[in-house]
């Protein structure tokens, strides 16, 4: 499997150039004697320095030769936690080519053994730690990770709450009986089954189960040649029928250029990224990981005069427009006495007006409402302190303000 590593590991490059390290004083932390650990995984954990009361806990699983490290700091998760106030687990594969293991019988059953028991320790570890929310706990991964991601939430439904599976292949697709780590047919897209088969194969996992299962997002590129482009059909196929849903969509939209989303009820959502290969995760998608998952909707607590928080905000926008285009400048100020961490600012955009070009923050998606989150050089904005952005957009006669600016969730006044 050392090919998946070879491709993906340019996330690290890429994604740390566009995230840095996360706005904040809180640090990777490796974690020993974390319970069962029958394949000696490693265990890294990020805890902002704000979190929720009863945090949720992520689980971000690394691709083959990754690690939870590379994963930290070439993802844009821990600054999500900062943001959000959620715990992020980063574990890391040690055998041959740090994949993880989505191949053995053992893997693929629940308390079976290998990779998966050392995970679901790293998880009730830090549900017990921290005073975690059991009925929020998560799961994505990227590549080997991804496959593992599937994997987790058929072993362990009623763990997850949901997941996310960035370039992934069904639970059970990768099984082998003689040892191999790597299943060229399942990678090249040839293992074709039913719905109801695949379904038989993620429900077998746990047979005895008969509870809610976790919701499912999907990530695949059309031009993916490491796990081919097929395999994203299929992992629709068996978690709308875990579900007991229809593979046809109840919506289909096109959230910006090259993607195509299809809903399945509110239990699965799948993004096709037409042309784009394996390496796949850019900027600005674990934002729609946790807006899926729920995570931006809760508060987080913390020390008085710690200097996290979310700041009052107020906002300045000025155009210049022409025919059919402007471009908006955009000034973000903290009204509050606490630093911000960490920002997405929400807003509206009139109708007919598409965002053609951006600068100073990571713009999803391109129309409608848009959530613009910082990028790595801008994330901290002081107490009284000011930053300004940018977009380019074209507009069908309407180029006025948009409407309903907020910070973190919370309100701006107009400057």
């Amino acid at each position: 499997m050392r090919a998946l590593g070879v491709l993906v590991a340019a996330i690290v490059a890429a994604m740390t150039v566009l995230v840095g390290p996360p706005a904040s004083a809180a640090a990777l932390t490796e974690v020993t004697n974390f319970g069962t650990n029958p394949t000696g995984l490693r265990m890294h954990l990020y805890v902002p320095d704000r979190v929720q009361e009863r945090p949720p806990v992520l689980l971000a699983v690394h691709w083959c030769t990754g690690s939870g490290p590379a994963m930290y700091s070439g993802t844009e998760f821990a600054r999500l936690a900062d943001q959000y106030g959620f715990i992020v687990i980063y574990p890391s594969a040690t055998r041959s080519g740090n994949c993880f293991d989505v191949s053995s019988p053992q893997a693929l059953k629940r308390d079976g053994g290998s990779d998966p028991v050392g995970l679901m320790s790293m998880v009730r570890y830090t549900l017990q730690q921290y005073g975690g929310d059991a009925s929020k706990v998560f799961v994505t991964g990227v590549s080997s990770g991804a496959m593992m991601t599937n994997v987790m939430l058929a072993n362990y439904p009623d763990v997850f709450a949901a997941g996310a599976v960035f370039a992934g292949v069904p639970d059970g697709c990768f099984a082998t009986t003689d040892g191999s780590e790597w299943n060229s047919a399942c990678a090249n897209g040839t293992v074709l089954k039913t719905p109801q088969q695949w379904g038989d194969i993620a429900r077998s996992a746990d047979p005895g189960y008969s509870g809610p299962r976790p919701r499912v997002q999907l990530w695949h590129g059309t031009a993916d040649d490491t796990l081919r482009y097929p395999n994203f059909g299929e992992e629709i196929d068996q978690w709308t029928n875990v579900h007991g849903l229809s593979t046809t969509p109840t919506s289909t939209d096109q959230p910006q250029q090259g993607w195509t989303r299809t809903r399945y009820g509110d239990k699965v959502e799948a993004y096709s990224l037409q042309g784009v290969g394996h390496n796949l995760m850019a900027s600005g998608m674990a934002q729609r990981t946790i807006e899926f998952f729920g995570l931006d909707q809760g508060g987080t607590t913390e020390p008085p005069g710690d200097g996290g928080g979310s700041a009052d905000c107020s906002v300045a926008y000025s155009v210049n427009a022409w025919n059919t285009g402007l471009v908006a400048s955009i000034t973000i100020t903290n009204t509050g006495s606490t630093a911000v961490n960490g920002w997405t600012l929400g807003f509206t955009l009139p109708a007919g007006r598409t965002i053609t070009s951006g600068w100073g923050a990571s713009y999803q998606p391109k129309s409608g409402a848009v959530s613009a989150t910082n990028v790595s050089y801008n994330a901290a904005i002081p107490a009284g302190g000011s930053i300004g952005i940018g977009l380019q957009a074209t507009h069908t006669g309407n180029s006025g303000k948009p409407s309903d600016f907020t910070l973190n969730g919370t309100a701006c006044t107009a400057a």
